[in-house]
């Protein structure tokens, strides 16, 4: 019989994917694999509230209920316009 806890840990994600990207005012921040979502006026705000907003979301939490490794990483994706060719 195999022990359904040997494999626990073994799938186990070492980042938390976010995607940023240009809103109507602001920039805009969504996690993949947990329910988070912020904003800032600017990159740094942005990214600061990310790392605040996530924190947050898992104090308390065994972040192996999330599919989570202990304090994983955030793997930040970015969405950018491409550049106008002037000729």
């Amino acid at each position: 019989m195999q022990d359904i806890n040997a494999n626990k840990g073994y799938n186990m994600k070492h980042n938390i994917q976010a995607y940023i990207y240009k809103g109507e005012e602001y920039y805009v921040a969504e996690c993949v694999e947990i329910s988070v979502i912020t904003q800032g006026k600017t990159l740094d705000e942005t990214i600061n509230n990310l790392q605040e907003a996530v924190s947050l979301h898992l104090e308390g939490e065994d972040p192996a209920e999330f599919g989570l490794v202990e304090n994983p990483i955030i793997l930040v994706i970015m969405e950018l316009e491409t550049i106008a060719n002037v000729a």
